[in-house]
C-alpha cells in the first residue's frame, strides 16, 4: 500500500463519493418506484369509486353486447384512468374464469397471468395491492350485471418507471463522474495544503536528528495545524536551550577539572620539590630545613583547604539538605566579627560593626556564617593596611540584609560578572600567595541562593566593594 498520505486522502475521498451516490441512487431510484405505484392505486382506487363511472358500467353490463359497451365507457374515463397504449391498458375480463373478453388487444404468444388482485376480484372484491418491487402495478374491480360478471382489469408494464430510473441511474453516474474529478481536485488541494506544514515538519525533524535546532517551520494559520507548528517550534528551541546548557556544563565541567588539576599540582609541586631537596641534601642547614618543612605544612593545610571546599561545593550541587532552625543573626554576625577582629587589628586596619534590631531568622545556621565569614576573610585580604572594613545590618520587610563594605582594592569592572564563578581570581598570584583557593564566593554564591535569597555586588576599582547579603526572614521557599 502506498504510503503517500495525499494518495490515501484522494481515495477515501473517492470510496465518500461512490458511497454517497450509491445511497443516493438508492433512494431516488426506490422513491420513484413508490411514487408511480402511490400516483397508480390513488387513481384506479380515485376512478372506480367514482359512482359516474361505476354506474354507468353496471348499466353497460346489463345490455346484450355488455363487454363492448364496457369498453368504450372505460376509453371515455382513459384520462381519469391514465391508459395510454404504451404503458398502461385496460381489460375486461370474464367475471367467473378470468379470461379477457375485451380491451386492449394482447400480443402473440401474451397472456394474462391470474395475479392475486384478479383472484381477488373473482370473489367480488376490488383489489388494489402491490409492491414497488414487481414488474407491473395492476387492480381489478368486479362489475356484476344481467347478462353475467366481469372484471374491469387495470396493468401497467411500468415502463414508465423504469425508464425514468434509468434516466436518473445515468445522470447520477455522470455525476459520480464529475464528483470523481472534482474530489481528485479538491483532494489535491485540500492535501497540499495540510501537507504543507507536515512537510515543513519533517524537514525540521530530519534536521533536528542531525543536531539542527535552528529549523523553525513557519505558522500560516491559527487552526490545529498552526498549534502543532508553534510546538514544534518551542520543542525546537527548548531542546536548542536544552543542547547549550549542555554544551556549557560540558565545558564548565571540563573547566573545573583542570582548574582542581591546576590548583592541586602547585601544591603538589612545592610538597615534592622540598621534599625531595630534603630527602637529597642531608647537609642543610637546620634553619633552612624548618623553613622548607614550614613551606611543606602550609601547602599540605592550603591542599586541605580546597578539598574541604571541593566537598563543600559537591554537597550543595547534589542538593544535600540544609539544617534549617530559628536562629539569633545578630549573635551570628557577632561571632564572625569577634572572629576575625584580631586579624583585622594586626593588620592594621579598622573593622566596625553596626548593629541593628534584627528578628530571629529561618536558616541554616553553620552554612550563614560560613558565607559571612568568606565575604568578611575576602574584605581583609584585599583592603591595604590603614583601610576600613565596615559592617552594617537591617531588615527590609520579609528579608534581612547584611552589608560588608571595605576601602580595598575593588574589582575591575570585566572581572564583576564572573566573581562568583569557581577557580576566578581577580588577581590570581596574590590569592595563591594569600592561600585563596578561588572557591569561597562561589560556595557563599551557591550557600545564599539555596536560602531563597541573593549576594549583590557593587565595586569600584580602587576604591573598595561592598557585599550585600539579602535573606528571607522565613527562610527557603519562604
Amino acid at each position: 500500500m502506498t504510503k503517500s498520505l495525499r494518495t490515501k486522502l484522494v481515495f477515501v475521498m473517492l470510496i465518500l463519493i461512490v458511497m454517497l451516490m450509491t445511497v443516493v441512487t438508492v433512494f431516488l431510484i426506490r422513491g420513484v418506484r413508490d411514487f408511480y405505484l402511490d400516483e397508480f392505486y390513488n387513481r384506479i382506487s380515485a376512478a372506480f369509486t367514482d359512482t359516474d363511472m361505476v354506474s354507468a358500467l353496471r348499466d353497460a353490463a346489463n345490455e346484450p353486447d355488455a363487454a363492448e359497451q364496457m369498453e368504450d365507457i372505460l376509453s371515455a374515463y382513459a384520462g381519469q384512468l391514465g391508459i395510454d397504449s404504451g404503458t398502461r391498458n385496460f381489460y375486461i375480463l370474464d367475471g367467473v374464469t378470468g379470461e379477457r373478453v375485451a380491451g386492449a388487444e394482447l400480443q402473440r404468444g401474451e397472456t394474462l397471468a391470474m395475479t392475486p388482485n384478479i383472484l381477488t376480484a373473482l370473489t367480488g372484491e376490488n383489489a388494489y395491492t402491490g409492491n414497488s418491487g414487481g414488474d407491473y402495478m395492476d387492480a381489478a374491480a368486479p362489475i356484476e350485471g344481467t347478462n353475467g360478471r366481469f372484471i374491469v382489469y387495470i396493468r401497467d408494464n411500468r415502463a414508465t418507471s423504469q425508464n425514468l430510473s434509468a434516466s436518473l441511474f445515468k445522470m447520477i453516474l455522470e455525476a459520480v463522474a464529475f464528483g470523481f474529478a472534482a474530489s481528485v481536485a479538491i483532494s489535491l488541494l485540500l492535501a497540499g495544503t495540510l501537507l504543507s506544514p507536515i512537510r515543513g515538519m519533517t524537514r525540521a525533524a530530519e534536521a533536528m536528528a542531525g543536531g539542527d535546532f535552528t529549523r523553525k517551520i513557519p505558522v500560516e494559520s491559527e487552526d490545529e495545524i498552526g498549534t502543532l507548528s508553534t510546538t514544534f517550534n518551542t520543542m525546537a528551541s527548548q531542546l536548542q536551550t536544552t543542547l547549550d546548557e549542555l554544551k556549557n556544563a560540558e565545558q564548565l565541567r571540563r573547566d573545573f577539572v583542570a582548574n582542581v588539576s591546576h590548583e592541586l599540582r602547585t601544591p603538589l609541586t612545592s610538597i615534592r620539590t622540598y621534599a625531595e631537596t630534603l630527602s637529597d641534601s642531608p647537609e642543610l642547614p637546620e634553619d633552612t630545613r624548618e623553613e622548607f618543612l614550614r613551606v611543606i605544612l602550609n601547602e599540605s593545610d592550603r591542599m586541605t583547604k580546597i578539598v574541604s571546599d571541593l566537598l563543600d561545593l559537591s554537597r550543595l550541587d547534589s542538593g544535600s539538605g540544609l539544617k534549617i532552625e530559628k536562629f539569633s543573626l545578630e549573635k551570628s554576625l557577632r561571632d564572625v566579627y569577634a572572629a576575625i577582629a584580631l586579624s583585622a587589628e594586626r593588620r592594621g586596619l579598622r573593622m566596625t560593626l553596626g548593629l541593628d534590631t534584627l528578628p530571629q531568622i529561618s536558616g541554616d545556621r553553620a552554612r550563614l556564617e560560613q558565607v559571612l565569614m568568606n565575604i568578611m576573610t575576602n574584605a581583609l585580604k584585599y583592603t591595604p593596611e590603614g583601610g576600613e572594613i565596615n559592617i552594617t545590618c537591617g531588615v527590609d520587610r520579609s528579608r534581612v540584609w547584611v552589608k560588608i563594605s571595605d576601602t580595598g582594592v575593588g574589582i575591575p569592572e570585566d572581572d564583576l560578572p564572573h566573581i562568583f564563578d569557581r577557580f576566578y581570581r581577580v588577581d590570581k598570584a596574590r590569592s595563591r600567595e594569600s592561600g585563596g583557593t578561588g572557591l569561597g564566593l562561589s560556595i557563599a554564591g551557591e550557600i545564599v541562593a539555596r536560602h531563597g535569597g541573593e549576594i549583590k555586588l557593587e565595586s569600584v576599582y580602587g576604591s573598595g566593594s561592598v557585599f550585600t547579603v539579602i535573606l528571607p526572614i522565613e527562610g527557603p521557599g519562604a
